[in-house]
């Protein structure tokens, strides 16, 4: 189990991966399968070289999937760890003043200023009385599952974006329907960042596409 001083990307909830950290792998795989099919000419491009951009595409955001998989076993690590580092400065200092602002630092600010002095004693106090903390963070199996949630997000985002090359013969137009379907995929996305985030939700969703435009008009000018 997380320690309770954590962040929340790293604790036990119902969800493996937060909206959130959803919509942010599903951002990351949509860029970089753009940056592969804006790299191909619509004009000039054969059967061939779009094949080879397809099995680029899927391939870059394999690998990429796998290291983000990686950092984000990294980042519950470093969240973990910090969690136990605090708690162990908690058992460990005698003076009430410190271990306020060692459960403070600890706190999401907003948090931290609504609680009184002796609202922080009392979480001291409670901190104080919990099982010496473990010696080094480790890694549990929702966090591989987590790990393995990042690696498919970025990888399967990819899917109906390379579709329309797949069952549309005119290169062109697949370009543009693949097009298409990537700032769809932006404006659902910035859509529900901007509900997760307490943003406007259509304005958010379409700044991502004003952001998605101008991805697929500079692929276009430079002869995508």
């Amino acid at each position: 189990m997380a320690d309770p001083l954590s962040k929340p990307s790293c604790k036990p909830s119902l969800r493996v991966l937060d909206p959130m950290e959803r919509i942010s792998e599903v951002l990351f795989g949509l860029i970089m399968v753009l940056t592969a099919t804006g790299a191909i000419s619509a004009i000039t491009a054969d059967r061939a070289q779009i094949r080879t951009m397809l099995i680029a595409a899927l391939g870059c955001n394999l690998a990429w999937g796998i290291i983000d998989a990686g950092m984000y076993l990294m980042a519950c690590l470093h969240e973990r760890g910090r969690g136990i580092l605090a708690l162990r400065a908690v058992h460990a200092t005698t003076d009430a003043a410190a271990a306020r602002r060692i459960i403070a630092d600890a706190l999401p600010p907003p948090v931290t200023a609504v609680l009184s002095p002796e609202q922080l004693d009392a979480i001291g106090q409670k901190l104080r009385a919990m099982p010496t903390p473990a010696a080094r963070p480790r890694l549990t199996a929702r966090d591989g599952l987590g790990a393995l949630g990042v690696c498919l997000l970025v990888f399967f985002a990819t899917f109906p974006v390379v579709v329309p090359f797949i069952v549309v013969a005119d290169p062109w137009l697949a370009l543009r329907v693949s097009n298409a379907v990537a700032v769809a995929m932006l404006f659902l996305c910035g859509y529900a960042f901007g509900r997760c985030s307490g943003l406007r939700p259509l304005a958010t969703g379409l700044a991502m596409v004003a952001l998605g435009g101008a991805l697929v008009g500079v692929a276009i000018l430079l002869g995508g």
